[in-house]
């Protein structure tokens, strides 16, 4: 069993302006009576007076058809509300029971839920983590620290609020050819090692939805992920400067459910106007696009129809999300379920509680988004810039995978 914690403190008193430390601490496993290699992972975000928590739950080499997760809080912790479970309190244990379609997780798989609540100032680990009331006994995991990431406080309009400090920048890596990891059995897998000349061409189109402007698409061999290439988006500022590069391969036989991997690093901080990275044309929503980009500093999904987003731009809903580190690769995976209407994500392999549309109206994350049935059916991929206001930022993306299944970073 493991705890990632990650710590929220405010830089603004009468804003959601949140600085993000993440120390994964060790702890102790229980007797050895569970399942070989049963693990519980803990990954909250914490601020003065609250918290939100995904859970995520392994039950090793034993199946499960049906599980009950508890834990015990040593601080005044108290739960508010969870999404894909059913989460119960009692003094200062939790009591998590899954969901009807989330209660069979074969060997070796894993699961997911989130809790969301209130605490003081400071908020001590979990303790006493069991799964169907057997204590897990996974070894624990090596510690590390991350560096710290800002992101802007939520406003309708720009701020002189100071950008988010960034992490050091990764070292591009010298170029081996090699195919982008993690691929499997993805319908689309592409490092852009095919890309033979300095315009996009081939596998991927260059398009300027809407109207054209000054933004371009061009192989880069300078700054790449892995291998010898990747795209590199010259985004401009203001409306109309919109540039994608779109796939042209076959996404026909992707089934309703679609999970998506890729890496992306950019120059500069997401800014407090509405931005868009990654769009996917929509067929059952008027073949409007679904976007993933940023708006008050943070991640968010906008859907075009509607400009409905994901999480609701308040203050709680954006403190929700994450902003997209700069100077760095960052790895991005998605999935988005047509036959159920929900959409998951994850930044660098850990799920990102405001990105997450459960099924279940949630005031401040997905209420919104739920305001209509909502049953994608997307047909496309497209990398690129737009720009609603006057943000401009340069990208490159990498090793982009799409199957049936998560492929992971």
């Amino acid at each position: 069993m493991r705890i990632s914690r990650a710590r929220l403190t405010p830089l603004v008193a009468t804003a959601a302006t949140l600085v993000a430390a993440a120390v994964v601490t060790p702890v102790a496993a229980g007797p050895a009576t569970a399942a070989q290699g049963c693990q519980i992972d803990y990954l909250p975000n914490e601020w003065p007076g609250g918290f939100t928590a995904t859970v995520r739950v392994a039950p090793g080499d034993t199946p499960l058809n049906g599980w009950t997760v508890t834990w015990t809080y040593p601080g005044d912790q108290r739960i508010t509300s969870g999404w894909n479970a059913v989460v119960s309190q009692s003094g200062k244990t939790v009591t998590a029971r899954n969901a009807a379609w989330n209660g069979s997780v074969p060997a070796g798989g894993t699961t997911e839920f989130g809790v969301q609540g209130t605490a003081g100032t400071t908020g001590p680990a979990p303790t006493g983590f069991a799964l169907n009331g057997v204590p897990c006994n996974g070894a624990p995991p090596v510690p590390t620290t991350a560096p710290p990431t800002n992101s802007p406080p939520p406003t309708t309009s720009p701020s002189p609020t100071a950008p988010p400090p960034t992490r050091p920048p990764t070292p591009t890596p010298t170029p081996t050819g090699t195919p982008p990891a993690g691929c499997g059995a993805a319908v689309l897998c592409d490092g852009f090692e095919n890309q033979a000349g300095p315009a996009p061409a081939g596998d991927w189109s260059v398009v300027q939805p809407d109207c054209a402007g000054a933004g371009t698409a061009v192989v880069d061999t300078a700054t790449v992920h892995t291998g010898s290439r990747a795209i590199r988006i010259n985004g401009a500022g203001g409306y109309c400067n919109h540039v994608f590069v779109r796939s042209n391969r076959d996404l026909g036989t992707l089934s309703a459910l679609r999970y998506g991997r890729l890496w992306v690093r950019h120059t500069t901080a997401l800014p407090a106007d509405h931005v868009t990275l990654l769009a996917m044309t929509d067929a059952a929503d008027g073949n409007r696009d679904l976007r993933m980009g940023g708006q008050n500093g943070a991640l968010q999904w906008n859907r075009a129809s509607d400009d409905a987003t994901l999480p609701e731009q308040s203050p709680a809903g954006v403190a929700l999300s994450v902003p997209l580190p700069t100077g760095r690769w960052s790895c991005v995976e998605f999935m988005v379920d047509g036959t159920t209407g929900q959409l998951r994500t994850w930044l660098d392999g850990v799920a990102v509680a405001g990105l997450t549309a459960d099924g279940v109206p949630t005031h401040d994350i997905d209420g919104q988004w739920y305001n209509r049935t909502w049953r994608p059916r997307l047909t496309d991929l497209k990398l690129g810039w737009e720009s609603y206001g006057g943000a401009a930022d340069t990208l490159w993306f990498d090793d982009v995978a799409l199957g049936s299944t998560r492929l992971g970073c």
